[in-house]
């Protein structure tokens, strides 16, 4: 085992809640009349995504939806995504967001043993940015040796693009490598480019099917490198 590679969203954070204050933020902004409940974020997270829940949503809403003109759609959903991000960094900036039990315990024991971290999200770089500047400090970049996000893997979980752009980088293959997601989307894409996966629900995804996983444990609190390698190597 040479390298941890780890989900953003619901794994290193719980950042859902926050995201969906965000998405709220922005309707209210666009004077839309639209409002995400908890329960039917839930159900939208099974759409990897912001910009893809938001179409999704306007879909269900309005069946007939159609382009109207130059893009219109596109522009508004743009639109509202950015609107929805600058809240998002805003409100992690402010200490909304705190990684979640035993992440950086063990990303720090990873490091001083000689293991590579890596993070294979679908979320966009400004939202990683925001959250591990916050929780590892203005040099948090210096501690992954490499990022796959929505910028340069825009092909979104379950298919596992982002995975196989983080192995290339890293050079490894995947049976070197554990990685650690919080839904099935993520689960499958990893499982999908040959990787055990570590699964840390949360409340946003709990009832998800986890077949597959490597273990499924609350947090990475009780999870130490002597661990993994002793689940990895079973």
């Amino acid at each position: 085992m040479n390298a941890l590679i780890f989900d953003v969203d619901g794994t290193l954070a719980d950042t859902e809640s926050v995201h969906l204050d965000a998405f709220n933020h922005a309707f209210k902004v666009e004077g839309l009349d639209w409002h995400w409940t908890v329960e039917h974020y839930t159900r939208l997270l099974d759409i990897s995504g912001g910009k893809e829940r938001l179409l999704h949503h306007w879909r269900t809403v309005e069946p007939a939806l159609k382009e109207v003109g130059a893009g219109a759609v596109n522009d508004t959903i743009h639109r509202l995504h950015e609107t929805k991000t600058a809240y998002y960094e805003s409100a992690v900036g402010q200490g909304a967001v705190t990684l979640r039990p035993g992440v950086l315990a063990l990303m720090s024991e990873a490091r001083r043993q000689g293991l590579q971290l890596a993070i294979a999200t679908t979320t966009s770089p400004v939202n990683i940015a925001a959250l591990l500047r916050s929780a590892i400090g203005p040099d948090w970049r210096s501690h992954f040796l490499a990022i796959g996000d929505a910028s340069n893997a825009p092909v979104k979980k379950p298919n596992p693009q982002v995975y196989m752009k983080v192995l290339a980088e890293l050079g490894l293959r995947a049976a070197d490598c554990v990685a650690f997601e919080d839904s099935s989307n993520g689960l499958r894409a990893a499982r999908a480019a040959g990787l055990d996966t570590v699964i840390t629900p949360n409340g946003f995804t709990a009832h998800h099917d986890f077949t597959g996983a490597l273990r499924i444990v609350p947090d990475l609190s009780q999870v130490s490198v002597a661990r993994l390698k002793e689940w990895h190597n079973r």
